[in-house]
């Protein structure tokens, strides 16, 4: 169904309970603290703080960039437009101007045909925004090489570049790039632990010391100043320790699903398949919602991706004999 289903494993559940605590609002939070420097390190970047959600992230890292009356670029199915009820109207005041890229992923050349001249009855184009793996893209993910020039676009043009990095772990298992290397060509990074990784709370957004600093005045407003969350901070510092590496499991996983779905009569096509996203299409006369409830009474979750579209995700709480049910499940006597 999703990566967002990985419940916290005995061993994390154990480093959460051994986590030394205090208080993040007031600074004295060690376990966080240690946290945010250790992400900050990581992509090269000067400071961090932690959040609840990887949409509070995004919504803070556009409340910074932005102001009332600017627009922010991003592809037609980023989660920062699709799937985060238009905070950035309601938290930032601003507009959006929508690319449609390839399975998620927008170029240079787009982003600047969006630039809009400077005349008084036109927004203000300040921010763009890249979402690295994009969900809604089937998990494609942009390299150092795709990026760069897009870095290099906004610098000329004033704009700021923020990373929705809600998976950008599972793209980093698949460039073997480094964080810091991503680090270096973006102003603002959101990392999320919850997905993939297996926390069960958190994301991380990454910037300047004085971004961050006026970063967590907005965590604050949005209500998400948290005290004790270093046992949350905990569960990310063993994430980051021992289900980075294994992601590569769920990438071969996620191919394996896609060639045992490629031959079945009632699906029309499949979705490149690039970390541990498997997006597929089913024939007019099967309606997603009809086929997940057969999933569901076989004791397999999806999520419907529109009328007649799928969506499979791997992730670490799937067991090898889960993974075969499913295969089995699909090649047998299914009804549609």
């Amino acid at each position: 169904m999703s990566d967002t289903v990985t419940r916290p494993s005995q061993e994390m559940l154990e480093a959460m309970i051994a986590a030394e605590v205090g208080d993040d609002v007031l600074g004295t939070d060690p376990t966080v603290a240690s946290l945010e420097q250790r992400v900050a390190r990581m992509f090269d970047k000067e400071a961090a703080v932690f959040c609840p959600s990887g949409t509070m992230t995004n919504q803070i890292a556009i409340k910074c960039h932005t102001h009332a009356l600017d627009e922010m670029i991003c592809d037609i199915d980023s989660h920062v437009y699709r799937y985060e009820t238009a905070g950035f109207a309601y938290n930032s005041g601003i507009s959006v101007a929508l690319i449609h890229g390839n399975y998620g992923k927008i170029t240079a050349e787009q982003i600047k045909q969006k630039i809009q001249p400077t005349h008084d009855w036109l927004p203000h184009s300040s921010l763009v925004v890249l979402e690295n793996t994009c969900n809604k893209g089937g998990g494609g993910y942009y390299t150092l090489s795709e990026i760069e020039p897009i870095k290099n676009l906004c610098q000329q043009e004033g704009l700021a570049l923020h990373l929705d990095g809600a998976r950008l772990f599972n793209a980093l298992e698949e460039t073997k790039e480094s964080p810091a290397e991503i680090g270096a060509l973006f102003d603002s990074i959101s990392i999320c632990m919850s997905k993939g990784l297996g926390a069960p709370v958190g994301s991380l957004l990454l910037g300047k010391k004085e971004f961050i600093r006026k970063a967590r005045r907005f965590r604050k407003v949005l209500g998400g100043g948290m005290r004790q969350a270093g046992y949350l901070a905990a569960a990310c510092h063993y994430a980051l320790d021992n289900n980075v590496k294994r992601l590569s499991i769920d990438h071969e996983r996620a191919k394996l699903m896609a060639d045992a779905l490629k031959n079945l009569p009632f699906i029309t096509s499949i979705n490149p398949v690039y970390t541990n996203i498997i997006i597929f299409h089913l024939e007019q006369h099967i309606l997603a919602s009809s086929f997940i409830e057969v999933l569901k009474e076989k004791g397999i979750l999806a999520s419907p991706f529109g009328p007649h579209s799928v969506r499979f995700v791997t992730h670490l709480d799937i067991t090898e004999s889960q993974f075969n049910h499913v295969i089995e499940v699909l090649n047998g006597p299914f009804p549609h």
